[in-house]
């Protein structure tokens, strides 16, 4: 906002920027800014910082308040990038599944295949899977026929198809096929779950680095900007806006869908209830999805542990959205969003929710910096 006077243009709205949300995307982009000099109001619907990736202490142990977070990535601009505020361990993600009280482990490796089939060598393991997945002919017609078409029957039956169908609320039969594009298989005896060159948790957790990202903003908590949004907006000459998209332009072309989450955390009288952090139930009766146990995220010796459930659950307006729903249907009305924000000169849209994606958080953070990066080179 400016004031013209006597020819003079003269600046009156007290921020630069004004970055609704203080998630990856917001944060980063705040950080870059404020290190250009630019000035930074923060404002949080939550009473924390953070988003997703926020942490709270219970016994000593880190908890991951939204689900686990694990940063990984291939992308060494990224990694110099968040090492430059805080530290990170060595954990590499090794995660199991338990389907009906059989353990496998994850991803789909020798490992795997040993314990599923009784064999012991790649070849054998590739026939298995060769000879299962030939039961799928032509194009397949749903999630469950593309799921038995890359991994074979054996691999559906007990590690994809309950967990997938908790995920979603639907049977198999009825998602489409795309929602599966690929499902890595790997003929080695090798438990990392993530193929990324770099992997780890920051040491003492994700709020660390919220806090070193958004020094220097000045920060509201407990805002929601779409209640404030005109008083708000004059505060600054540009927005970075965060939050759902639909919500922004009031919904006018329908709701967007998501799947969302609930947890329950419990704190446990034992040193290390499952032995590992990440336990996925892959059947259909266990109602969660998986179980988190915090500690191993940072190798810890606490006397006690915490235990987290997720449950995947149906998502309405006014609940926490996670995942977003990318079938042709939303993606059309995604597209209608897309359009009017396309006509926003002074408004910045990023992040999972404003661009309604999937994003790893490294894809977030790459993301951010390419548009703080294209901010700067025109102002």
């Amino acid at each position: 906002m400016y004031f013209f006077t006597k020819g003079v243009k003269r600046k009156l709205s007290k921020y630069d920027y004004l970055i609704v949300g203080s998630g990856l995307f917001g944060a980063v982009f705040a950080q870059q800014m404020t290190a250009s000099g630019k000035t930074c109001l923060v404002v949080e619907k939550r009473d924390h910082l953070g988003g997703n990736i926020y942490c709270r202490n219970v016994e000593g142990i880190t908890v991951h308040e939204y689900g686990a977070h694990i940063f990984h990535t291939s992308d060494k601009k990224v990694w110099d990038y968040v090492n430059q505020f805080v530290a990170f361990n060595h954990y590499i993600n090794s995660p199991i599944a338990n389907y009906k009280g059989e353990i496998y482990n994850l991803p789909f490796n020798m490992n795997t295949f040993s314990k599923m089939w009784g064999i012991k060598t790649p070849a054998e393991a590739k026939a298995k899977i060769e000879e299962q997945k030939a039961q799928i002919t032509g194009e397949p017609k749903n999630l469950e026929e593309q799921a038995i078409s890359l991994v074979g029957r054996d691999i559906y039956q007990k590690l994809i198809k309950g967990y997938t169908e908790k995920q979603w609320g639907r049977d198999c039969k009825e998602l489409p096929a795309f929602i599966i594009k690929r499902l890595p298989v790997r003929y080695t005896y090798d438990n990392n779950y993530f193929n990324d060159r770099y992997q780890g948790i920051p040491e003492g957790g994700y709020n660390l680095l919220t806090e070193q990202l958004l020094k220097g903003c000045d920060i509201r908590l407990n805002v929601d900007f779409l209640q404030e949004k005109e008083p708000l907006s004059s505060l600054a000459d540009k927005i970075v806006y965060t939050g759902t998209i639909d919500s922004y332009f009031d919904y006018q072309f329908g709701a967007l869908e998501y799947r969302s989450v609930r947890f329950e955390s419990e704190v446990l009288n034992e040193e290390n209830h499952q032995g590992v952090a990440v336990v996925n139930y892959t059947d259909r009766e266990t109602p969660y999805t998986r179980v988190i146990e915090h500690k191993h995220f940072e190798f810890g010796t606490q006397p006690k542990t915490v235990v987290t459930k997720e449950y995947s659950a149906d998502w309405k307006l006014g609940d926490e959205p996670y995942y977003p729903v990318n079938d042709e249907k939303n993606q059309q009305v995604y597209a209608q969003y897309a359009a009017l924000a396309a006509k926003e000169p002074d408004v910045i849209f990023g992040g999972r929710l404003a661009e309604y994606k999937y994003y790893d958080m490294d894809k977030v953070i790459a993301s951010a910096l390419r548009a703080a990066e294209k901010e700067l080179a025109v102002r």
